[in-house]
């Protein structure tokens, strides 16, 4: 069986998005913003988000008969962790290797460029 690069499957990133961008959401509600993508079955976004809760990165509230979502971490750690992983994994854990594929990347545009220097320079302002 292969490991992924990140703790999260694809579907899984997906719908704790979904979950980020609702601030709360139950599994009618992600189903519905995904339904505007691909067609996806109710039953798939209940299991991955059961299944995220179980990971630690949902919580959830009965309301009713209805589960209400939440994020049970904040959206910056999960993507610092998932970052962290990749670097240690696809990159050797050089951070420099990750930026330079990331600036390499077709899919960055000078605005992208541009934004990514203005960080790096308050970065600098910081220190």
């Amino acid at each position: 069986m292969k490991k992924s690069l990140t703790p999260l499957g694809e579907t899984e990133m997906e719908v704790l998005n979904h979950v980020w961008d609702l601030g709360e959401a139950t599994v009618k509600q992600v189903r519905k913003r995904i339904l505007k993508e691909r067609d996806v079955a109710y039953t798939t976004i209940m299991t991955v988000m059961k299944n995220l809760a179980d990971k630690g990165f949902l919580k959830y509230r009965k309301d009713g008969v209805t589960y209400v979502y939440s994020s049970a971490q904040k959206p910056e750690s999960v993507r610092s962790n998932i970052i962290t992983n990749l670097m240690k994994k696809a990159f050797k854990g050089s951070p420099k290797e990750l930026v330079q594929a990331l600036v390499n990347s077709d899919d960055l545009n000078s605005e992208d460029l541009a934004e990514i220097k203005n960080l790096i320079d308050q970065m600098e302002d910081n220190q």
